[in-house]
């Protein structure tokens, strides 16, 4: 065996002790989250803001590029609701597992080389989204739906819906933004007072100062243009693996965990299908045509077991029913007899 043969095959047997690996680490740093352990539960971490929603939210306060400040829409703050009434130690935990999934589902036996790069390090450290946005992309694919998570909670990513345009796929492009349009709608009609202050925050238009130093110092205006142009060419050429670079880029403030998001790309290039997100995007059962055909089999299915069980409940009431009747007639019966026999008796 050659030098290069010996590299691939010691590269592959690495890879499938990787996944076991990546659980092991990744189930002691939840553990030492749900444990409390500090400084894994520390208040300056990014996903401390996502649970301080608990409270309300505060828009009036908020400046983005400040930790601990909560600046995404009040949308994914009531997806958050049922997690952020957790004690904060259990929230950082499961957060942690949540992105940890993220990141195996995006590299799979790769995943612990991953979490290796300080940026991917840094990004589950702080609890950041970065991994759920990557996967919003790999999923938006197939279901554009998932692209309201980016533009609900980093809003300037939603440029990267120009690729539906730039291939003129209307339908996908339409789903994208109804399904926006309906959860902000429902989060709207649940607390409208958030969102007027989320739009006052928003037309603020507050970047951190160039006295910080862990951000990418290059003006929103000046990154958009350059972003719409890297969208439309990826589209037109045929080239998925530009709208992780595109969703970075587009980024309100690019920091130091923003290239995390370029996790996304294994699972947009071919090298990349034995990534389970590459694999699920390249599965014919995950075609949106193919699920919503199952599902609606598996709701035929269950309404005719239903159907069956409510009928063969009938027919036992009914027979019940008849046994109680005659039961009934039995007893009237001997009771209209009773007092014959007492009357001869006497």
């Amino acid at each position: 065996m050659s030098g290069t043969d010996q590299r691939l095959s010691g590269f592959r047997r690495f890879a499938w002790v990787g996944v076991p690996a990546f659980a092991l680490v990744a189930t002691i740093f939840v553990g030492a989250r749900v444990a409390g352990i500090y400084p894994w539960v520390d208040q300056t971490f990014d996903m401390w803001a996502y649970w301080s929603t608990r409270t309300g939210l505060d828009y009036a306060a908020a400046v983005p590029g400040q930790t601990g400040h909560y600046i995404y829409s009040p949308a994914f703050a009531h997806l958050l609701a049922p997690l952020v009434g957790l004690p904060w130690p259990v929230f950082a935990g499961i957060w942690t597992a949540i992105l940890a999934v993220a990141l195996w589902w995006l590299t799979g036996r790769w995943a612990l080389v991953a979490v290796l790069a300080p940026t991917v390090a840094l990004s589950i450290g702080i609890g950041q989204i970065d991994f759920l946005m990557a996967a919003a992309i790999v999923v938006g694919f197939r279901w554009p739906a998932a692209w309201a998570l980016l533009i609900l909670t980093k809003v300037t990513p939603g440029i990267g819906l120009l690729w539906f345009a730039a291939r003129r796929e209307w339908r996908s492009l339409a789903i994208a933004l109804a399904a926006t349009a309906a959860v902000a709608g429902l989060s709207a009609m649940i607390d409208p007072a958030a969102w007027r202050g989320w739009i006052s925050m928003l037309l603020r238009m507050h970047f951190p100062s160039s006295e910080v130093l862990t951000y990418l110092p290059v003006p929103l205006w000046i990154r958009l243009p350059m972003v719409a142009a890297i969208v439309i060419w990826g589209a037109r050429t045929n080239r998925p693996w530009t709208l992780p670079i595109a969703a970075m880029l587009a980024l309100p403030t690019v920091w130091l965990n923003s290239p995390s998001i370029l996790i996304a790309i294994p699972a947009l290039l071919a090298a990349g299908a034995a990534t389970p997100a590459g694999a699920w995007l390249r599965s014919p059962d995950s075609e949106p045509a193919v699920v919503r055909r199952r599902i609606a089999e598996g709701l035929v299915a269950s309404l005719r077991v239903l159907d069956a069980e409510v009928e063969r409940a009938s027919r036992a009431a009914r027979r019940s029913g008849l046994r109680l009747v005659v039961g009934i007639r039995r007893r009237i019966t001997l009771d209209r007899r009773w007092p014959r026999r007492v009357a001869s008796s006497d």
